[in-house]
Order: C-alpha cells, then sequence, then structure tokens
C-alpha cells in the first residue's frame, strides 16, 4: 500500500493545480511591483526599510522567477525554497500584528496567517516535487520516488 494518491492521474492533475494557484500569487505580486512600483515603496517606507529600490526590485525578480518557476514544475524545489525564504521576512515585517495599531490589528493577522498558509503549501510542494505534470518530471530533474508505507517503518529506514 503506497501513502501516495492511489489515483495518479487526478494527483497529478491536482499537483499541478495547487503549483499554479500558488505561482498565480507571486507572479502576479511581482509583476505589479514592476508596473506600478510607487505604492510598494511608499509601504516599504512606511514599514522603515533601508535600500528601497534594491529590495523592491530584488522581490518582484525573486516573484516572478520563483512563480514561472512553479508555473513550469521547472527547479521546483530551488523555486519554493527561495519562496518561502522570501516569505519568513516578508511576512515579519509587512504583517507584524503584534505592534500593529488596533485598528489594523486584525488584517494584518489575517494575512499574517495567509503568508503562513502560503509558506506550509510551499514547504509541501518542496517536500513532494513537482509532480509527473511538470518539466522536473520530463527532464527527470529531482524526481521523487514513491513512498510505501513499508518505507516509513523504522526498519526499512534505509530504503528511503
Amino acid at each position: 500500500m503506497t501513502s501516495s494518491c492511489s489515483d495518479y492521474k487526478r494527483c497529478s492533475f491536482l499537483m499541478l493545480l495547487g503549483r499554479l494557484c500558488i505561482c498565480t500569487l507571486f507572479i502576479s505580486a511581482g509583476i505589479g511591483k514592476f508596473l506600478e512600483p510607487e505604492p510598494t515603496a511608499q509601504y516599504m517606507a512606511i514599514k522603515g526599510m533601508p535600500l528601497i529600490p534594491f529590495f523592491l526590485y530584488s522581490a518582484a525578480i525573486l516573484e516572478v522567477l520563483g512563480g514561472v518557476l512553479l508555473f513550469f514544475g521547472l527547479m521546483t524545489r530551488w523555486a519554493v525554497l527561495g519562496l518561502a525564504l522570501f516569505l519568513i521576512p516578508a511576512t515579519l515585517i509587512f504583517h507584524n500584528f503584534w505592534s500593529a495599531p488596533p485598528g489594523e490589528a486584525e488584517i494584518e493577522l489575517i494575512m499574517f496567517f495567509k503568508n503562513l498558509a502560503i509558506f506550509g503549501g510551499l514547504l509541501y510542494i518542496a517536500a513532494t516535487g513537482a509532480g509527473k505534470i511538470s518539466l522536473d518530471y520530463l527532464f527527470g530533474i529531482d524526481t521523487c520516488k514513491e513512498i510505501t508505507t513499508q518505507d516509513v517503518r523504522p526498519e526499512n529506514k534505509d530504503r528511503i
């Protein structure tokens, strides 16, 4: 018995759909920073960020590049780990609900937990890979073998 999905076509499609949902967020945010950098730059200034142009365009490049790699399922583990690492300071700096004024604390808490959920999704993709509908799978890059329940038993720890 495997611990993975029993219907491989359905699982592959769901993995693709999950990647597309997450990558859309990053691609659109990155493109938005390129097309209209002023609102983000102003928000960064309010939060006391130094070197605003550097961090703004670095974030935009990372979001677009990571999102596109995730879209195609190419170098997926590296892409999602980069995006996850980006989310840590972005979440702590821009959604610090613990120091937000009372009128803003609730929305910052929601945004904080939204980013936490995205972070969890990225870690899940890092653990499982892009799936069979991906360039990683097509080119044999970073493929993950199916792990069975037999494999995770202590006596079979060398099989994983």
